[in-house]
Formats: structure tokens, C-alpha cells, sequence
């Protein structure tokens, strides 16, 4: 008797463990290390620049300390806002014109503004998606990057305010910025104009955002951008890139957000964000990579090897360079998740826009 329960048990273990591994497989979908490996920084930074130190020491404050208070989580939500928000209006560039613009599709307006400088070319257009993790961020947050970018290529740059969590289901961002890149097409700064030349770029989530409003395109009949840039991208859903946890401790700008989903077993991990997004982690529509990458437009990608979506940046640009589709990867050291918005504390940050805007005008003509 003893024998046919023990062998009774074992059975019950061997099936739930089938069960559980068959689950998690179907959850992680493609295994993407082989678009990994060991990639030094092509740019090092100094740890101990001056300017670096001040802004660590600006994120511990506004991002760790924060998730550390007793507030309640909409609390917390409220005030990020509010503190990104302020960021960007305390770093407009009077010089520069912010002129507000509303796109009206299928019921509903997305607002947001153009970043307009002194003798840029209405012809050449770039659509901007702001990051924020899908929860904050606006087209005033990131005015520090679409000022930039502005500035350097001279084309005018159009951010929407895509709908945000919690607030809206993670598809309503997805359908916003391609009803966005549909609109920009047609309209410039001063109404309805044919672009000559378009490009699209992105930070994090809004990075995102352009790859995988980029990768849909080729299943419509819209054209293809001139060219793509992205900012430290988030580009699979999986968090399966082993630098979720090597740099979760050097990221001071994603640790708070990262760190209690990164400790969750595998199998509740994906299944908690299957749940946050109403998304297999593995659908193309929120990642991406797991795409296919074939016949995508001139891509760069920019990261830091101190942030967690490193590995990410690294197997997105490999599996691009494999599908035959054109990449550059570039990354430096030491620096933050999107130090390129950073240029008030770190020259590291003028560099790479310098190199980004390099880009852009490239391909936009």
C-alpha cells in the first residue's frame, strides 16, 4: 500500500510539474539568449564625473526615496506625474515653440504639441512617443528631448499624449500612436501637408511604442518611416534578458518599478504581467523583439550597460542585424536609463543627441 501511494505521489508531482513547464513555456515563447551575449560599452564614462554623481544622487531622490514612502500607490502615481510634468516645464526653452495640436480618430482626441524652432522645414517631421513606463509622462515631461532632437535636425517634432495606464487599458496607447503615425503623414504644424521625410524615435516605454508601431506598418499600407530611433527601448515583455538582474542595483530610475516584479517566480511573474496588460507577454503588439524583424527601415538604438533593459537593446539590435534589417547599437557606461534627457547634469547626454540627431538627418532630407 505504502508503494502504491508513494508511487501515487510521484505521479501527482511528475504532471504537476509537466503542467507548470508547460505553462511557463508558453508564457516565455522564443528563447532570445542566443541574440544575446557579452557586449562592452563602445563609450566609457567616468563613475566619479561631477556631474553624474549630482544627477544619482537626483534620481535616489526622486525615484527611490519616493517608492519608499508610505503613500498610497495612486499617491505615488500622482506625484511622479506631477514631478515629470515639472521637469519638463522647468526645462522649456523659451527660443522654442511648443504649439498645441489635436488628433480626433474613432471617437476620441489625442492631444498633444509640436516642438517648432527657428527655421525648421515643415516638410520634414518627426513623430516623438514619450516614455513614462505607460503610466506617466506627457509631450511637457520630455520637452528636454524633443527640444534636442528639434534643434539638431531641424525638423518639426509632434509628441501625442497617448492614453496612459491605469487609467486606460494598455491597447489604447498601441491604437493612439499608430492613429498618430497615420495622422502625421498628412498633417504638419499648419494643417493637412504631405511629409517629405518622417522618422519616429521613442524613449523606453514611448522606445516601445515606435518599434512596435514600426514592425505593424508593414502590414498596412502606410509607408515606412525614413528612419527609427529609440532610447533605451523596453522591447520584450518576458523580462527574460539576464540584465533585470545584474544592473537592478546600478538602475536608480527603473529599480523601484522593477525591482518587486523581477523577485516573483517565473511563471507568477508573467502571469501578473499577462494580467496588468490583458497581453501575452509574448504578443508582438507589446514586445517586439518577438516579432518578425525582416525589411524594418534604419534603426538605432541607444542604452547604458548600468540599466536593466541593456540586454534587451543588445538581442533586439542582434536579431535585427540577423533578419537582414539595418541597426546601429550604440551604448556607454555608468550612465541612467534615458541620461539623454539628462543634458543639464551631463555632457554624456549632449554626445549621444549629437549622435542621434547624426542619424536623423541621414535619413530625413
Amino acid at each position: 500500500m505504502f508503494h502504491f501511494a508513494l508511487f501515487g505521489g510521484l505521479g501527482v508531482l511528475g504532471v504537476g510539474a509537466f503542467a507548470y513547464k508547460k505553462s511557463l513555456q508558453n508564457l516565455e515563447g522564443e528563447d532570445l539568449s542566443r541574440y544575446g551575449g557579452e557586449r562592452p560599452a563602445d563609450f566609457d564614462v567616468d563613475p566619479e564625473d561631477s556631474g553624474l554623481k549630482s544627477l544619482n544622487q537626483y534620481l535616489v531622490d526622486n525615484f527611490i526615496k519616493p517608492a519608499k514612502s508610505s503613500k498610497t500607490r495612486l499617491e505615488k502615481l500622482a506625484d511622479k506625474r506631477e514631478m515629470f510634468e515639472q521637469g519638463g516645464l522647468d526645462r522649456s526653452d523659451p527660443d522654442v515653440e511648443y504649439r498645441p495640436d489635436t488628433i480626433k480618430v474613432d471617437g476620441h482626441s489625442i492631444a498633444g504639441s509640436w516642438t517648432l524652432v527657428k527655421d525648421y522645414d515643415v516638410n520634414k517631421r518627426l513623430l516623438y512617443l514619450h516614455g513614462g513606463g505607460g503610466t506617466v509622462g506627457s509631450d511637457i515631461s520630455h520637452r528636454p528631448l524633443t527640444t534636442n532632437l528639434a534643434k539638431r535636425t531641424k525638423a518639426a517634432v509632434f509628441t501625442p499624449n497617448y492614453r496612459l495606464m491605469p487609467e486606460n487599458p494598455r491597447r489604447a496607447s498601441i491604437e493612439d500612436c499608430r492613429a498618430a503615425y497615420r495622422w502625421i503623414i498628412g498633417n504638419g504644424p499648419d494643417g493637412q501637408a504631405k511629409a517629405s521625410s518622417l522618422a519616429i524615435a521613442g524613449d523606453s516605454a514611448g522606445g516601445n511604442l515606435s518599434l512596435t508601431t514600426v514592425n505593424w506598418l508593414r502590414s498596412t499600407d502606410l509607408a515606412l518611416p525614413n528612419a527609427v530611433v529609440v532610447f533605451s527601448p523596453s522591447v520584450d515583455g518576458t523580462a527574460s534578458s539576464p540584465s533585470f538582474k545584474r544592473n537592478l542595483e546600478t538602475d536608480l530610475m527603473l529599480q523601484p518599478m522593477i525591482a518587486p516584479l523581477i523577485k516573483l517566480p517565473r511563471l507568477v511573474l508573467l502571469s501578473t504581467l499577462k494580467k496588468m496588460t490583458n497581453y501575452s507577454p509574448t504578443d508582438v503588439d507589446i514586445s517586439p523583439i518577438h516579432d518578425s524583424l525582416s525589411d524594418l527601415p534604419p534603426t538605432l538604438i541607444q542604452v547604458s550597460t548600468a540599466e536593466v533593459l541593456h540586454d534587451d537593446a543588445v538581442r533586439y539590435a542582434n536579431k535585427l542585424r540577423q533578419a537582414g534589417s539595418p541597426v546601429e547599437l550604440q551604448s556607454w557606461s555608468h550612465v541612467p536609463h534615458v541620461f539623454q534627457i539628462f543634458d543639464n547634469y551631463t555632457t554624456t547626454a549632449t554626445d549621444a543627441l549629437d549622435k542621434a540627431a547624426s542619424f536623423l538627418n541621414v535619413h530625413l532630407k
